[in-house]
C-alpha cells in the first residue's frame, strides 16, 4: 500500500509540475501583455513604474510558490526573509542550484535589481518582465559596471548569481569574477545567500518532467553580510588582487560543501 501511495504521489507531483510551468508561462505573458502596458499607460514616471513593476514580479512569484506548494510540487523555507526584504545598497549573492532560485529569493524581495543574461530578452515569457524591471543586461558589458555603480549608490539592491548558471550536482562550482569586481569597484557590501535543494529538482543536469521520489525541500539561509573594506582599501590595493580574493571568499561561503573541490576562473 505503501509504494502504491508513493507512485500516485510520484505521479501527481509530475502532472502538477506541468501545470506549474503552464501557469508560470502564462503568468509571464499576462504580466508582459496587459499589467505591464497598462502600467506604460497611467504611470509615466519611469521611477515608479519600475517600481511598481518589481513589487508586481515579487506579489507574482509569491503567488506562484504558494500554488506549488499547494499543490505537493515542493515546500520551502526561507530563513532571515526579512533581512532580505530590508536590505538596501548592496549586492546579494547567491549560489543557483535550480532554475526556481531567482523565483524564491526575489518573493521576498519586492524592489530587487537583478543581472540577467541577455538571452532572457528573447524569450517570450520573460522578455516583458526583463524590461518592465529594468534589470541589467550582462552582455551590456561597457554601460553595466557604471549603472551598477549608480543603482547601488541610489540604495537598489543587486542580485547576483556569480557562478553564471546553474550549479552542476557533483562537480566543482565556479565562480566568475563579476560579483567580486562588482563589490569592488563600486565599494558596495555584499549579502550572502545559500540556497539548498533537498532533491534533484530543474537543476542543471535534471528536465522538468525528472521528478524526484520525494518532495523537495528548498531551504534559503541569508547569511552575513560583507563589508568590502574588509577586501578592499584603495589606497594600498589593486583592484584585481582584491576581487580575486573577495572571489574566493565567496566561493568558499556558497559551496561549504564542496571545500575540496572549488576552484577561480
Amino acid at each position: 500500500m505503501s509504494r502504491l501511495f508513493a507512485m500516485m504521489n510520484r505521479l501527481w507531483r509530475l502532472v502538477m509540475t506541468g501545470l506549474c510551468f503552464v501557469l508560470f508561462g502564462i503568468g509571464g505573458l499576462l504580466l508582459s501583455l496587459v499589467w505591464f502596458n497598462l502600467l506604460l499607460l497611467v504611470q509615466r514616471d519611469k521611477n515608479r513604474r519600475r517600481r511598481l513593476a518589481r513589487r508586481s514580479i515579487a506579489a507574482s512569484f509569491r503567488f506562484f510558490l504558494n500554488i506549488a506548494r499547494t499543490l505537493g510540487v515542493l515546500d520551502y523555507r526561507i530563513d532571515g526573509a526579512e533581512t532580505l526584504r530590508r536590505e538596501r545598497g548592496c549586492l546579494v549573492v547567491a549560489n543557483h542550484p535550480t532554475l526556481i532560485d531567482y523565483v524564491l529569493l526575489a518573493s521576498v524581495m519586492p524592489e530587487t535589481d537583478c543581472i540577467v543574461k541577455g538571452a532572457l530578452l528573447k524569450n517570450p515569457f520573460l522578455s516583458g518582465v526583463v524590461r518592465a524591471a529594468d534589470y541589467l543586461i550582462n552582455s551590456q558589458a561597457e554601460a553595466l559596471l557604471p549603472a551598477c555603480q549608480q543603482r547601488l549608490a541610489q540604495g537598489d539592491t543587486l542580485l547576483i548569481f556569480p557562478e553564471g548558471t546553474r550549479t552542476r550536482p557533483g562537480e566543482a562550482m565556479t565562480l566568475q569574477r563579476g560579483a567580486a569586481n562588482i563589490a569592488v569597484r563600486c565599494s558596495s557590501d555584499l549579502r550572502i545567500v545559500v540556497i539548498h535543494c533537498s532533491e534533484h529538482l530543474l537543476d542543471k543536469n535534471s528536465r522538468w518532467y525528472d521528478v524526484p521520489p520525494r518532495k523537495p525541500m528548498f531551504t534559503v539561509q541569508v547569511r552575513e553580510r560583507v563589508n568590502i573594506k574588509q577586501f578592499y582599501d584603495a589606497k594600498s590595493q589593486e583592484p584585481a588582487l582584491a576581487a580575486r580574493q573577495l572571489n574566493r571568499h565567496l566561493l568558499q561561503q556558497l559551496a561549504p560543501d564542496f571545500a575540496p573541490l572549488i576552484r577561480n576562473e
